[in-house]
């Protein structure tokens, strides 16, 4: 995690210098905003990754001697059967296209939105699923 924490931070810089070259050469609002937040969201993860680093184990990726293999194991649990996912997404492409078609959409859109994020949060802590 650490590699991809200095990843992340070197690309910040480059956004940083990239953002300050086109605006003053291109003096473009949208593109130069697009670029200065590009780089507050590679920082705000590079930032995070390395701070995640310094408290987690080293990974395999930190190990210059690791082969494929050591990564190898459980990655955590995935939900195989929840239709939450989709109910988000749904409501998701609702609220995106409200840009195109209307702000009246978004009053469908995020209900479901919320709805569905709460569903997927709370899914293991009632019903059939609740002792996993």
């Amino acid at each position: 995690m650490k590699i991809q924490g200095k990843m992340f931070m070197w690309l910040s810089v480059f956004l940083l210098i990239m953002a300050v070259v086109y605006g003053v050469w291109s003096k473009e609002p949208a593109g130069t905003t697009a670029l200065f937040l590009a780089f507050g969201l590679a920082i705000m993860i590079g930032f995070y990754l390395g701070f995640t680093a310094r408290r987690v184990d080293v990974g395999a990726q930190d190990n210059k001697e690791a082969d494929v293999a050591d990564d190898a194991g459980e990655l955590g649990f995935f939900s195989p059967h929840s239709w939450q996912p989709l109910f988000l997404a749904l409501g998701g492409s609702f609220a995106f296209l409200s840009v195109a078609i209307g702000w009246w959409l978004m009053y469908f859109a995020a209900p479901l939105i919320l709805a569905s994020i709460w569903g997927w949060v709370f899914e293991y802590y009632r019903g059939e699923n609740r002792t996993q």
